[in-house]
């Protein structure tokens, strides 16, 4: 970290003179806002119906499912139209999930199935909107910005991981109808956001000869060739997949602590608060030196406050255990946001992002669908511990596997044919 503290703070003061980067980071904050707002309620109201931690499960796989369809497709979309429409009409789809949302709730529909439907077209908002709303930051900023424009994006992001859970909690007090009204009214503002930025994302012509399937499998082939991005999409990817236990909070929340949805309010938020510390500092004092390890190092922390979260009785604890876990993992998605932009040319870094999402974001869905399914088979406690010893695990494993991302010292000395020289 070499910069002074007077350099950090013109610098990140700048960031702030950016209209466009204004706009974008309000969008992202209402829009996450409004996703963690949106899955307080529904996690709840259906646990409540169902009682079962299937059907929670069954909540994360519907929003899976269509992210698996249509982020690969997305990503060539961003690509070649006007990035800026695509997440405007995206959250107007968002907007139409939670109308729908609406409908269900007041005619008192026990058929939870209706709410999986409802769940896929949100999924599928998400899908279309990803690739092109994370591949814009670096159209907005400079690149000797860019690590500070991402933890200033990842702050904006964590305050609103932070105040959703508690606000969905506290909303869902008055009925899911309030709750899904105010995310109807939140998407609708980040397609009016999307609207007034200014700065117009580049369309790369493609040659006529190129198949749609081709340009969307483009970002995987490159991916395949590059070991640090791959390492890093990868090493989270599992870690997600193994460690992600926020579909089971509701059991923690009812049966194991007793501290009904405002207290599951606090525990989704608890790994926000971790996150939003640590990405202040990481405006202030970027990451310097090695990088690669630092990261391997907060994934096994995560890793080990999951075990902890799982044995936990004691809510004060389990908000510490959850804290912590947001905390390591921010520090690994500020390493990989950053990373993945400066090892992939511009032109491809649509579809690069749309596997990263595809890999890491569904990820989340299908971590959600494994948990409930463990928990189903071997109980709460064990699905949970499970996880965790499994992400420490993945992190000895890949550190054998990737040694070029664990050797990664700078993020600034990446470069887009770095990926193509090294060997894994």
């Amino acid at each position: 970290m070499s910069e002074n503290p007077a350099s950090a703070e013109a610098t990140t003061a700048a960031l702030f003179r950016l209209r466009d980067f204004n706009l974008y980071i309000s969008a992202r904050f209402l829009g996450t806002l409004g996703m963690l707002i949106m899955s307080v309620a529904v996690g709840w109201q259906v646990y409540d119906i169902t009682e079962s931690a299937l059907a929670l499960g069954y909540v994360g796989l519907a929003q899976f499912l269509p992210m698996l369809l249509f982020t690969l497709p997305a990503g060539d979309i961003a690509d070649r139209i006007d990035r800026r429409y695509i997440v405007a009409a995206a959250g107007l789809l968002e907007a139409a999930a939670a109308g729908w949302l609406i409908l269900l709730t007041i005619t008192h529909s026990g058929d939870v199935t209706w709410f999986y439907a409802a769940l896929a077209l949100f999924g599928t908002a998400r899908a279309i909107m990803a690739p092109a709303s994370r591949s814009f930051v670096p159209l907005l900023v400079p690149k000797a910005q860019l690590a500070r424009a991402i933890a200033v994006s990842s702050s904006t992001f964590q305050m609103s991981v932070i105040l959703g859970p508690a606000i969905g909690g506290f909303l869902y007090l008055s009925g899911p109808v309030t709750v899904y009204s105010t995310c109807l009214a939140l998407f609708c503002g980040v397609s009016l956001a999307f609207l007034g930025i200014r700065t117009r994302s580049k369309v790369e012509p493609q040659g006529p000869a190129t198949s749609a399937w081709a340009r969307a499998v483009a970002g995987i082939f490159y991916i395949r060739r590059s070991p640090i991005v791959l390492g890093a999409i990868s090493l989270d990817l599992f870690a997600v997949l193994l460690g992600g236990a926020v579909a089971l909070l509701p059991i923690y929340a009812r049966d194991i602590l007793d501290v009904g949805p405002t207290g599951l309010g606090f525990m989704r938020a608890a790994p926000a608060v971790g996150a939003i510390v640590v990405s202040l500092l990481l405006v202030w004092r970027p990451l310097g030196r090695r990088a690669g390890h630092i990261m391997f190092a907060c994934v096994g922390i995560f890793g080990a406050a999951t075990i902890v979260f799982g044995l936990s009785e004691n809510f004060i604890l389990t908000l510490l255990a959850l804290t912590v876990m947001g905390a390591s993992d921010m520090v690994s998605v500020n390493i990989r946001s950053t990373l993945i932009p400066l090892a992939t040319p511009q032109e491809m870094l649509g579809r690069v992002t749309a596997v990263e999402m595809l890999f890491i974001g569904a990820s989340n869905e299908l971590g959600d669908f494994r948990a409930g399914v463990s928990a189903a088979l071997f109980g709460t406690v064990p699905a949970v511990l499970i996880g965790g010893v499994g992400t420490l695990g993945v992190v000895g494993l890949w550190m054998w596997l990737f040694p070029a991302l664990r050797k990664v010292d700078r993020l600034s000395d990446v470069k887009p044919a770095q990926g193509d020289m090294m060997d894994g």
